[in-house]
C-alpha cells in the first residue's frame, strides 16, 4: 500500500488539470463559444482559495486539518458547486445579450434575477455541511477536514462569486469583441 501511495504521489494536480480541460470543453460546446466558459471557470478559484483559507485557519487550532485526500474530494465537489452558481449567472446573461442588451446590462440583470436562487442553494448546502464540522466518533477527523473544505470554500465562493462572476462575464465579453452600447437605455426604460 505504501508503494502504491508513493507511485501515485503528485498525480492529483494532473487530475485537476484534466477535469478543468473537460469542463471547459463541455461548457464551450454548451455555449457554442470559446470565450464564455472562461466566465464560469474564472469564478471557481474563489472557492478553492476559500477552502485552503479555511483549512489554514483551522490548522491553527488543530493539526488534523490538512490537505489530504478528503480535502481533495471536497475540492472537486466545491469546484462543481461554484461552477453551477457561475453557470446560473452566465447562462442568463448570455440569453439577455442575445435579446439585445449590452454585456453590462445583461450581467446586472442576471445577477439581480439569480441572486435569490444562488443564495438559497448555497446556504442549504452550507447548512447541510455543518454536521460534518461537528462530527464525533470514528472517522470524525476525515469528516471534519472535508466539512471545513466545503464550508469555507462555499462561503467564499458565494460571497465573492455573486459579485465577481458578472464582472468576469463583462470583461470576457469585452475581450471577445462585444461592447456596451445603446441597449443600456432599453434596460433603463424597462425599469421605469
Amino acid at each position: 500500500m505504501s508503494y502504491q501511495e508513493k507511485a501515485a504521489e503528485g498525480s492529483g494536480s494532473a487530475t485537476f488539470v484534466f477535469a478543468l480541460v473537460f469542463v471547459f470543453l463541455i461548457l464551450a460546446a454548451q455555449y457554442e463559444s470559446w470565450s464564455l466558459p472562461f466566465s464560469v471557470l474564472l469564478g471557481t478559484p474563489f472557492a478553492v482559495f476559500g477552502a485552503f483559507g479555511g483549512l489554514y485557519v483551522s490548522r491553527l487550532f488543530s493539526e488534523t486539518y490538512e490537505n489530504n485526500v478528503f480535502a481533495q474530494i471536497g475540492l472537486v465537489l466545491l469546484i462543481g458547486l461554484a461552477a453551477k452558481n457561475a453557470i446560473l449567472i452566465v447562462e442568463f446573461a448570455r440569453q439577455k445579450t442575445e435579446e439585445g442588451l449590452s454585456p453590462t446590462a445583461a450581467a446586472l440583470e442576471a445577477a439581480r434575477l439569480r441572486f435569490r436562487p444562488i443564495l438559497m442553494t448555497a446556504f442549504s448546502f452550507i447548512l447541510g455541511v455543518l454536521p460534518l464540522l461537528t462530527a464525533t466518533g470514528a472517522g470524525a477527523e476525515a469528516r471534519k477536514v472535508m466539512g471545513m473544505t466545503e464550508f469555507a470554500g462555499m462561503m467564499v465562493a458565494t460571497v465573492l462569486g455573486i459579485c465577481l462572476v458578472p464582472v468576469l462575464f463583462v470583461v470576457i465579453e469585452r475581450l471577445s469583441g462585444s461592447s456596451d452600447g445603446p441597449a443600456d437605455a432599453k434596460l433603463t426604460e424597462e425599469r421605469s
